[in-house]
């Protein structure tokens, strides 16, 4: 495989959430500009209303027009916000804050979760009649908030949670199957899957069922310390998905810690922080020929936010350095990239 046909199979995306406050006619405007071959649409402001466009063919044509008004691409759409809210336990201000008035409702919990498993339902309608064929998103999780384990925790409680999860989820992944269209699951903090090993066990508590992958996004790994280049290829049959997001490490001062001590993003106080991608501490070269090595053929989508960094900048150099990246990625064996597997 040359360097050719890595990027000719991987247009370069932006992933919209971020910029939710700008109209989606703007967004596409600059993106184009910048140089970007398309977006990841997120079900946010007016970018993408889930509940509009299930019924009304024409608003999905207009998503359509856009895009190819600024010759761009749609390639996925996001759905995180939602599916946060499929399974998690406690329900709160923070959901009322980030969800759709017709998801929230009157606010009681078992509802909201109730209208956020539908709204998922909903984005696979969607991004078929966008024709695309991969949703990302979050789970939520109703046992997160044990992840510390004390006071302690039976075991039954965790097992539980993945039964929560597989109990909610599994009709949703219904209607993806249907649609013939995969949900990538963001790992992240607060998630059902947050790290390796949860992973592992969400996939054992949906019996692997094909519809439900991840989304690659590297950033919430490393500050975690788990190797994203070998989740790449251990979970290899189940990355449907790349967000490019850094994560720079501070140097260790014998204050900061993984957790962020409930500072503010960017405070230079925390043990890390999301940088420029492709300047922080992210392998990119490795995990570009790790994808490769396991015949990824999706885009690569930029997630941009960089707190330390004016977005309007950040955003144009974060495209042209994962090109610069790509353009570099060597022609040999992938052996380097598993090294040390």
């Amino acid at each position: 495989m040359t360097d050719g046909s890595f990027q000719a199979r991987h247009p370069v995306t932006l992933f919209t959430g971020q910029w939710a406050d700008l109209p989606f006619e703007e967004v596409a405007r600059l993106a184009a500009e910048w140089g970007y071959d398309g977006l990841e649409i997120a079900a946010s402001g007016d970018h993408l209303d889930l509940a509009r466009a299930d019924e009304d063919d024409a608003y999905v044509q207009s998503r359509l027009d856009i895009l190819d008004r600024h010759g761009l691409q749609v390639f996925a759409i996001s759905n995180h916000l939602a599916g946060q809210a499929v399974c998690d336990d406690p329900i709160d201000f923070r959901h009322q804050a980030i969800l759709r008035d017709y998801v929230w409702g009157d606010g009681d919990a078992e509802g909201v979760r109730q209208r956020a498993a539908e709204d998922m339902q909903r984005s696979a309608r969607v991004a078929r009649k966008l024709g695309v064929d991969t949703v990302v998103g979050f789970t939520g999780s109703s046992i997160w908030q044990y992840v510390a384990m004390f006071p302690p925790v039976p075991a039954d409680r965790i097992d539980a949670g993945y039964e929560d999860f597989a109990k909610r989820w599994n009709p949703i992944l219904d209607v993806f199957d249907g649609e013939g269209v995969r949900f990538a699951h963001e790992v992240h903090p607060s998630e059902i899957a947050y790290d390796y090993w949860t992973s592992v066990r969400t996939l054992e508590a949906i019996d692997r069922r094909k519809a439900f992958g991840f989304n690659w996004d590297p950033s919430h790994m490393l500050w975690q310390g788990v190797d994203p280049v070998a989740f790449i290829w251990d979970f290899q049959d189940r990355i449907f998905h790349v967000d490019c997001k850094d994560t720079r490490l501070r140097p260790a001062n014998g204050r900061a810690g993984i957790l962020g001590s409930h500072l503010p993003w960017g405070d230079p106080r925390r043990g890390w922080d999301f940088v420029s991608t492709g300047h922080g501490d992210m392998h990119w070269e490795d995990a570009f020929r790790a994808l490769s090595a396991i015949g990824y053929d999706g885009p690569i989508s930029i997630e941009w936010e960089d707190a330390g960094m004016d977005r309007l900048h950040g955003a144009a150099e974060a495209v042209t350095r994962i090109r610069e990246l790509l353009w570099k990625l060597p022609t040999a064996s992938f052996d380097a990239a598993f090294s040390n597997q």
